[in-house]
């Protein structure tokens, strides 16, 4: 479990395949998140949980990338150079401070629109009517694996305010009209349409 504070932006170093495969292995130059990994461990990579395969010892840490996290996620469209959000999983005595995420994308959005302001950016994100119906405004998303809170919704977009921290320590800072990201909708609405849809199938 993740609580979308990002710790730093990596690096994709190399993403390779085998011959005919589906999967990839991604590897990511990280070296706060590897400072204390271990195989096995699970890190963020803007917003997909990846368990760490290998560790080279160089600042890098390995990953596989099933197809289906390839299906459904925008870690497809990296290449060497991509910039990542990086965080590690969550410890048993460490403050919540973003929100409950578990690095299970949901869906794929796109920046549809991006305003200066003073001191902030407002972001609107273009995605699908099945999981705007999970998003309110004023709850919680992640985006790429960032904890954001919600300005407004619509029926296929919502929007967020980005403050000069998150610009700077975030790849949110640097996305374009049209870029993909990772976005996660809150746990909890998905368990409550799920008990609702068990409650009518019980009368």
């Amino acid at each position: 479990m993740f609580t979308g504070i990002v710790e730093e932006v990596g690096v994709v170093t190399a993403i390779t395949t085998q011959d005919g495969a589906a999967d990839a292995r991604v590897t990511v130059k990280g070296p706060l998140v590897v400072s204390d990994a271990a195989l096995g461990d699970s890190i963020s990579v803007s917003g997909v949980c990846l368990t760490v395969t290998g560790l080279p010892g160089d600042g890098t840490f390995t990953a596989d990338v099933m197809p289906e996290t390839l299906r459904r996620t925008a870690l497809g469209g990296l290449a060497a150079g991509s910039p990542v959000n990086l965080e590690r999983a969550l410890r048993a005595d460490a403050r919540l401070g973003g929100h409950i995420v578990q690095g299970h994308v949901d869906g794929v959005g796109v920046l549809r629109s991006r305003t200066p302001g003073p001191r902030w950016d407002d972001l609107v994100f273009e995605v699908g009517p099945d999981l705007a119906r999970y998003i309110a405004e004023k709850g919680s998303v992640a985006v790429s694996g960032v904890s954001l809170t919600v300005t407004q919704v619509t029926a296929d977009s919502f929007g967020v305010s980005l403050i000069p921290t998150t610009l700077a320590a975030t790849t949110l800072g640097g996305l374009t009209p049209g870029a993909l990201v990772n976005v996660e909708v809150d746990v909890l609405a998905k368990y409550v349409e799920r008990l609702l849809q068990a409650g009518e199938v019980a009368r």
